[in-house]
């Protein structure tokens, strides 16, 4: 069997620095790192689909992940199918929407699955490489996990291939790569100016950061790790959890609005009063959802039955939500100063998160104090960034703030 693949001119398909590096498959971990609208995933994906073409004899298994399962569909999935499409191979393909794989005219497969579960990916077999998309949201042990699914002694030139956007250097990405420096990993770092079919208007957009957001700007546009400051909440702990196993505790549930520059965030979390701690059970992050879709959403999850405590300065978006079936939800009190009573009762509390959290873990590590540029103390001001998902969870624990004694926290320079 013939099939053409049609690439046209390769400017006109590829940018540089994935055109440069397509054929080379020497190192066994290629970490491509950079800002928003790089291309990194979109070179990676046009990397791995002509490599998993070459071979009829030993067709390749390609794993396809993301962390949280639910992300798939439109994220790494849709990428696949666009660059199957811009070969013009896709319509030779065998497409199963329904259990997320796909099979080239060469019997090549793409598996797409979510870390969700660890122990589904063990039993998936005869792997020839593995891509991570949004890297940081995994943990080592997963990584670790990988690197064992990747020794079929049929396949030749097994590899990993892990794309994500530069977030905190408490991630474990930044020491195992970027200080260890492992010798069989390639590093690959792009930002938006490595991207020639970026139109004005978003190049704009991301240049404007560095008027808007200092820590924003170094990461989503320079793509450089943001630098490790003084973090709010500096120890968590990072768990699987199992939801039945905690089901004695009682639950509280958050909402913060956002839609175009910043996401909706819903959190459901459980507290051990006696012993001080708060389980993170299950969060819902997106951009762009209208009020009806996020009820939607939280009606999917079964939690359109529960009191939900939302940003009270969204009178509007909170009717909405009623309306639209979650006739629970109800607006918080917000009083003077009070992100810093919320943030100072929260470190009351030791944290343990389902490591499925990866929104709230990216917060965790990345929301700091902010310094004073004169003096170089830290302020008792947090910098506005990096808090949706910490929002929710002050909007949510709000039931039981105040019924405590608050101990307020200031920092000075160099502590």
């Amino acid at each position: 069997m013939t099939i053409n693949i049609s690439i046209p001119k390769p400017e006109t398909v590829f940018n540089d620095y994935i055109y440069d590096c397509l054929f080379d498959y020497s190192y066994p971990t290629e970490v491509h790192y950079g800002g928003a609208s790089s291309g990194k995933s979109h070179g990676v994906v046009q990397k791995v689909v002509l490599k998993s073409l070459q071979n009829w004899e030993h067709p390749r298994r390609v794993l396809w992940l993301r962390k949280v399962a639910s992300t798939i569909k439109e994220s790494i999935f849709q990428d696949v199918l666009e660059c199957l499409s811009s070969f013009q191979i896709l319509e030779h393909c065998k497409v199963n929407m329904t259990d997320r794989r796909i099979e080239l005219p060469n019997k090549a497969q793409f598996i797409f699955k979510g870390m969700d579960n660890p122990e589904k990916i063990k039993s998936i077999k005869g792997v020839s490489d593995v891509v991570m998309e949004e890297a940081t949201e995994f943990t080592l042990d997963d990584y670790t996990q990988l690197t064992l699914r990747t020794r079929e002694k049929k396949h030749k030139d097994k590899q990993i291939y892990m794309m994500f956007n530069p977030v905190s250097k408490v991630n474990w990405v930044y020491s195992y790569f970027f200080i260890n420096k492992q010798p069989d990993a390639k590093v690959y770092q792009t930002t938006y100016k490595h991207n020639r079919f970026l139109d004005e208007r978003t190049k704009q957009n991301i240049e404007l950061l560095a008027q808007r957001n200092e820590a924003y700007y170094k990461i989503y546009a320079l793509g450089e790790f943001a630098t490790l400051d003084k973090l709010i909440f500096p120890k968590y702990e990072r768990r699987l959890l199992n939801k039945d196993e905690l089901s004695h505790l009682p639950s509280y549930f958050g909402v913060d609005f956002g839609f175009v520059n910043d996401p909706s965030a819903f959190i459901h979390l459980k507290i051990d009063e006696d012993n001080k701690t708060i389980y993170f059970i299950e969060e819902y992050v997106k951009k762009g959802m209208l009020n009806n879709e996020l009820a939607e959403t939280i009606k999917t999850l079964g939690y359109s039955k529960e009191v939900i405590t939302a940003d009270s300065a969204e009178k509007k978006s909170i009717e909405e939500m009623r309306r639209n079936g979650i006739e629970r939800i109800k607006p918080a009190k917000k009083g003077p100063d009070s992100i810093i009573q919320g943030i100072n009762f929260l470190q009351q509390y030791d944290f343990v998160v389902d490591e499925r959290c990866v929104k709230l873990i990216e917060e965790l590590e990345n929301y700091t104090w902010l310094k004073d540029s004169k003096t170089n103390e830290y302020t008792n001001r947090p910098i506005d960034s990096y808090n949706h998902v910490i929002d929710a969870t002050r909007y949510a624990v709000e039931a039981i703030n105040g019924k405590g004694q608050i101990k307020v926290q200031f920092f000075k320079g160099g502590l």
